[in-house]
């Protein structure tokens, strides 16, 4: 039976995947001294509904209702669960907030390269910081992930952009000024579109042509002479950079992969000051972003960046027979307590097919139990690799 569409299998080759990915995610962040937080996987639907973006809730959640005939929602994204989080115990935590979590998330989406239905995604959050500070920060903590994973600055693009500007591109120019949301989220949507099928879309909201030819702001400025201080030069001004979410209200950016065979936004985020407030109370400023397991999977097979696959143990010990088993189990448990890692092959087979298994595994160190080592009680190490064996003191 295969697996539900859009979902994913681990396999341990692909676990090992996993882990690393989501090991370089938690030490980059909490080297910038955040911490991680957890959220319930179901929401209310109405949190999604009036706090993300209407594609999102309209075409591509999973929503139910529950036998308490409640509406519920596997959430597509954490951000409106963080935001609700901080704005319940604002008066008892003590900001800034440096957080990040690593959710599994749920879109209805037409399962393609880089898209999936389930998916992981690091998500970093910085709350209380309204100066340009936290913007560079978490900008600049994104670079760094990109760097830990091995890759060079002429691998990936950070292009940045502001709401604010692309409130004034459009200011005077919508029919109907209600209808700015859809047309940032049309911009956004640019780079998908048939030649000419973003200009006639755009037709229909705007009463005259619209120029992207913007020059940047004072804070896309600062971020981009900022980053250049640090000698970070793949840093630049994009006017087109929407970001479809509608709670983003300053800086937004995105990192591009910049490989011909893969050029797309690998992830992204930005500044959403007005969010916890829609949970009563004051505005706390906030700055993110979400970077998904899927699309930097990609990105890594691309750049030939994956670390070779690691070894399952470090010792493979072949048993003879039965009657040695006892003795393995011992000498098992020893190096254990020694912080090895052990597999025992209890197959009894032949012990060259037992050696040929380790080999397979990609174990390099046997050890072979038989008679003469129960008798003796020592047992020698052989190294497939190198060919070089040696007694080992248990």
């Amino acid at each position: 039976m295969e697996p539900y569409k859009g979902v994913r299998d681990f396999y341990p080759v692909d676990m090992a995947v996993q882990s690393y990915i989501f090991d370089i995610w938690k030490k980059t962040a909490e080297s910038f001294g955040y911490e991680e937080y957890g959220a319930s996987v179901l929401e209310p639907a109405e949190l999604f509904r009036t706090k993300t973006s209407e594609e999102i809730v309209n075409q591509q959640t999973y929503t139910f209702i529950d036998r308490g005939d409640r509406e519920v929602t596997l959430r597509p994204e954490i951000t409106p669960s963080v935001a609700r989080m901080v704005a319940s115990k604002r008066r008892e935590l003590v900001f800034p907030l440096r957080w990040y979590s690593v959710p599994n998330l749920y879109r209805y989406e037409q399962p393609q390269r880089g898209r999936v239905r389930e998916f992981w995604q690091l998500n970093v959050d910085l709350f209380g910081v309204d100066g340009i500070e936290a913007d560079i920060e978490v900008i600049a903590l994104a670079y760094k992930v990109m760097k830990n994973f091995g890759a060079k600055d002429e691998d990936f693009e950070i292009r940045v952009n502001s709401r604010n500007l692309l409130r004034k591109i459009f200011e005077g120019k919508l029919k109907d000024e209600g209808d700015l949301s859809k047309a940032i989220r049309l911009l956004d949507r640019r780079e998908k579109m048939k030649p000419g099928e973003f200009d006639e879309a755009m037709k229909e909201l705007t009463r005259s042509p619209v120029d992207l030819s913007i020059s940047p702001d004072e804070k896309v400025d600062k971020i981009l002479a900022d980053f250049k201080k640090l000698g970070i030069t793949n840093v630049r001004f994009d006017p087109t950079l929407a970001r479809g979410f509608d709670y983003y209200t300053g800086i937004v950016f995105e990192i591009f992969d910049t490989n011909p065979k893969n050029r797309r936004a690998l992830f992204g985020g930005g500044r959403y000051d007005d969010l916890t407030s829609l949970f009563g109370g004051d505005k706390i400023p906030a700055v993110g972003f979400g970077m998904g397991d899927v699309t930097i999977r990609d990105f890594l097979e691309t750049r030939n960046l994956l670390p070779k696959t690691k070894a399952s143990a470090d010792y493979y010990i072949c048993v003879m027979s039965q009657e040695e088993a006892s003795f393995a189990e011992k000498t098992a448990r020893d190096l254990r307590e020694k912080s090895s890692r052990v597999a025992v092959d209890f197959t009894y087979k032949k012990i060259g097919d037992q050696i040929k298994s380790a080999d397979k595994r990609g174990i390099s160190n046997v050890i072979v139990v038989g008679p003469e080592e129960v008798k003796s009680g020592k047992v020698k190490v052989k190294n497939l690799k190198s060919g070089e064996e040696k007694e080992l003191k248990l």
